[in-house]
């Protein structure tokens, strides 16, 4: 088959605009003291509501401002909002307001004009806010728009990690993503499972993806599943236990239908396919 690698395609000139408003918000961030529901607020309301960036909390009394626009305005400041995690138990309160600023910034943004398909601005935008959210973030993270968190700051990534459109990564119990894994638009990654007879009794598992793991389009890793270094879990696969390195896991419960051919030729861990053997 063909490799088809991504076009490199020519700057456009409004790129100066682009990275001018990135250096702004890395450098407001860089400041450890900064007001971060404030950075949050400020750089939403130039989007959203330009024509009130300048006089926000005027124009939330002013009674000539369209009551709708008033309370739009005043979910531009993440203090208030209340996001799910806020109600779960085990939050870490002083972790999470932390970073619920930052989290409500990638989440609205990507449902602005400005964010909504524009790919590049909006990976750059979440490389600068990654490190800020995560427990750790390696080089060349690249996430596309509309991927969600539980708290965010239980989340390890690796280096040349890619995580597609609509992707959910609930790191209630802990993810840790190893380097260059790939996550498919539609996917869920959970870390957390509740009684099947009590809801409120809620289980948290680390769930880990190795290297060069691959969870393809629509499938879903529950908590405390590990895939394996080279592993792969198919398009709309659900992966209830750990997936073998180098095998290739598909169906409701996946199981493993083939071993890769780059697979090593010895290790219990990698021989044998769904037939007992590993196929060539």
């Amino acid at each position: 088959m063909p490799l088809l690698p991504l076009r490199q395609l020519a700057e456009r000139p409004e790129s100066t605009l682009a990275d001018a408003w990135l250096d702004r918000l890395g450098g407001q961030l860089a400041d450890a003291a900064a007001d971060r529901p404030d950075i949050c607020r400020t750089t939403l309301a130039e989007i959203c509501f330009p024509e009130y960036a300048a006089n926000y909390e005027t124009a939330l009394a002013d009674p000539s401002v369209p009551l709708g626009t008033r309370l739009a305005l005043s979910r531009l400041d993440p203090r208030n909002v209340t996001l799910e995690p806020e109600h779960y138990s085990e939050c870490d309160d002083a972790r999470f307001q932390r970073v619920k600023p930052l989290l409500w910034l990638w989440y609205s943004f990507d449902r602005t004009p400005l964010g909504g398909q524009l790919v590049d601005l909006g990976v750059q935008l979440r490389r600068v806010l990654a490190p800020h959210i995560f427990k750790r973030v390696g080089a060349n993270f690249k996430c596309f728009q509309h991927t969600e968190f539980s708290f965010g700051y239980n989340l390890e990534v690796g280096d040349d990690v890619v995580v597609h459109r609509h992707v959910l990564l609930d790191d209630r119990g802990g993810i840790r993503l190893g380097n260059n894994v790939s996550i498919s638009d539609y996917a869920n990654i959970y870390s957390h499972t509740h009684d099947i007879v009590d809801g409120r009794d809620v289980t948290n598992a680390m769930t880990v993806l190795g290297d060069n793991v691959r969870v393809t389009y629509h499938a879903t890793v529950l908590a405390g599943v590990h895939v394996g270094e080279q592993g792969m879990v198919g398009a709309m696969a659900l992966a209830t236990k750990d997936v073998r390195p180098y095998h290739v896991y598909v169906g409701i419960p996946a199981k493993s239908v083939r071993v890769k051919p780059n697979a090593p030729l010895q290790g219990p861990n990698v021989l044998g396919s769904a037939k007992g053997h590993r196929e060539r």
